[in-house]
């Protein structure tokens, strides 16, 4: 090995736990990163390395939940396990920078993020027959790029931000410290708008799903423009501006007519995934195969159920919050396929059943093959109504919002404003909005990040203690205060260089 590989393997997260006697070892048989860039399959092959990362369950694949959904309000932790375990934390509002799972978290989605560097940093070595190939690799290598850094961007605020392949400890030293929010989201754009340069199709199909196109990246643009207008003080008008525009780009490449024309249950029909109308990203898991097969419909089952996998449930499953369950209007046609109560006398509660796979070929392992939405039309056309309600559209706002409430069998905004229950609890159409979000993206790894764009820090901690305490399981509400917007950064990080890798207030 090359002295010095390991470290732009590893990056900045796992650095100090190199010896230098491992870091300088050399391998005269070993075939260096470098040199490794020959062919086009070469760059091929590093490229679907980079979205082999995304899968992992401390990235964004599709038991990331801790990260997200449990520390919202729609899931979290009720047994006596969890409750002592550092996964609690999240939910709890009562996270450690030293909890292990959150340094996890930090180091997936930095190894993505040098996964992508390495490519970026070595791809020139190769000739190809076409430029518009090698322009494509690149555009994708950059989309899970800004993807990630919109992951971090979110839950630490100021990270360090690194686009190059490191190969020295000075270098490392060089890039740990952290970078202000906006320049954060400028190497995000900068990364998407280059590949809305390339040759990438308007949607992938076929062999290529589950890999980056324009749809994806104009729909990612248009939600980053949007998370900045509502968390940067700065050009907020600008920013719902190219919200729309980009949100407005995804929307017009849709493969159909109406989102009703496509029935909510066919988008987490597992028999039907193939031709998923509504699919713009997905993380693609591969039915009965032992490596890359899905695990969440089994691992979401709870104790007696058969819903979801042939797998035999052992434990509680995927835990729903009261909260969420109460907050499913009556006919709302997303609820039974969403969750389901589960009635064995040592579970007593709501698991999640919207992926689901109980055929033969996942068998009764529960090697399923569901596919993971990071988005779909339907986050689209919401997001489309928020960015237009922003900008003082609320016609526009209520004819995206009427899109998804008609295909989930519910009565149009209008009518249901007429609904005093309705009107009490969502007596805005911001309100009305976000609801909308909840029900119809539950358990896609969204809520959190809904939240954090609909409120100040401040509102968002009176929306928590607004709430019922029964209604929200055993994570202690009270706990929540404005040190819980963002994650603490990690002990091992923050220890590189306590002035550069400043903590984050409250930790």
């Amino acid at each position: 090995m090359k002295k010095y590989t390991i470290i732009c393997l590893l990056l900045l997260a796992t650095f100090t736990s190199c010896k230098k006697s491992f870091i300088e070892l050399n391998d005269p048989n070993a075939v260096t990163i470098e040199n490794s860039f020959k062919t086009e399959n070469d760059v091929l092959l590093y490229v679907n390395g980079a979205y082999q990362a995304l899968r992992s369950s401390d990235n964004i694949g599709e038991n990331s939940g801790l990260y997200t959904d449990e520390r919202s309000d729609d899931t979290g932790r009720n047994d006596a396990q969890a409750n002592s375990g550092i996964p609690f934390q999240f939910n709890d509002f009562s996270l450690l920078p030293s909890n292990g799972n959150l340094k996890s978290h930090w180091v997936s989605l930095y190894g993505a993020i040098s996964r992508c560097n390495i490519i970026t940093s070595n791809i020139d070595k190769v000739t190809f027959a076409s430029e518009a190939t090698k322009e494509n690799y690149l555009a994708e290598t950059k989309f899970i790029r800004a993807l990630m850094y919109f992951q971090l961007a979110r839950k630490w605020g100021a990270v360090p931000v690194v686009t190059k392949q490191l190969f020295t400890p000075a270098e490392v030293t060089e890039f740990t410290y952290r970078q202000p929010e906006a320049a954060v989201y400028a190497q995000i754009i900068s990364d998407l708008k280059d590949g809305l340069t390339s040759t990438l199709p308007n949607l992938q199909t076929g062999n290529n799903a589950g890999h980056a196109s324009k749809a994806a990246i104009n729909g990612l643009l248009g939600q980053v423009y949007l998370t900045m207008a509502a968390t940067l003080a700065d050009n907020k008008a600008e920013n719902l501006a190219n919200a729309n525009t980009y949100l407005t780009a995804t929307y017009n490449m849709r493969p159909f007519t109406t989102l009703a024309a496509v029935p909510y249950a066919d988008v987490f029909d597992v028999t039907k995934k193939a031709t998923n109308p509504e699919a713009i990203f997905e993380i693609v898991y591969k039915q009965g195969d032992l490596t890359y097969a899905s695990s969440i419909a089994a691992n979401n089952q709870a104790l007696g159920e058969t819903i979801n996998s042939l797998k035999i449930a052992l434990g509680a499953g995927g835990n729903v919050t009261r909260d969420l369950v109460l907050d499913y209007e009556p006919g709302d046609l997303r609820k039974d396929l969403s969750l389901k109560f589960a009635d064995n006398p040592t579970i007593q509660d709501y698991f999640v059943t919207k992926y689901r796979d109980v055929s033969t070929a996942a068998g009764a392992n529960g090697y399923g093959g569901n596919n993971t939405p990071i988005i779909r039309y339907a986050d689209i056309i919401l997001m489309l109504a928020e960015v237009n309600m922003n900008q003082g559209n609320e016609a526009a706002a209520i004819g995206y919002l009427d899109m998804v409430r008609t295909r989930a069998g519910l009565p149009t905004y209008a009518v249901s404003r007429t609904n005093a229950a309705y009107n009490t609890k969502y007596p805005t159409l911001k309100l009305a909005i976000l609801h909308e979000r909840r029900v119809e993206l539950a358990f896609e790894h969204i809520r959190w990040f809904d939240l954090i764009r609909f409120f100040t820090t401040e509102e968002l901690v009176a929306f928590f203690k607004a709430k019922s305490q029964g209604d929200f399981g055993q994570a202690k509400l009270s706990n929540f205060t404005t040190k819980d917007r963002y994650y603490p950064i990690p002990l091992d990080e923050y220890k590189l260089d306590p002035a550069k890798m400043y903590q984050n207030p409250g930790y």
